[in-house]
């Protein structure tokens, strides 16, 4: 069984799922310059993973996946000082 779109691809739906649950859980935060940058990493997890597989070229879908992967790590030190300084 091949994948025939990015949907199927777990990755994109587990990075769906983390995109919700920032934009919920931060919809109320009044601070708006990181509600902006975390909600848009999210954002940028889901949307490479797409646009890589898109691209219908393994180099190309690899090289989103990398720009997918340094995004995971922007939300992670982004929720990690949610955590600590609020």
């Amino acid at each position: 069984m091949s994948i025939k779109n990015f949907e199927e691809i777990l990755g994109w739906q587990k990075a769906k799922e983390l995109t919700l649950g920032i934009y919920g859980l931060f919809k109320n935060n009044r601070d708006y310059s990181f509600r902006d940058q975390i909600q848009r990493a999210s954002l940028s997890i889901m949307n490479n993973i797409a646009e890589g597989f898109d691209r219908n070229s393994n180099a190309d879908f690899k090289r989103f996946l990398f720009i997918a992967r340094g995004s995971c790590g922007e939300v992670r030190v982004l929720v990690q000082a949610e955590m600590e300084f609020f």
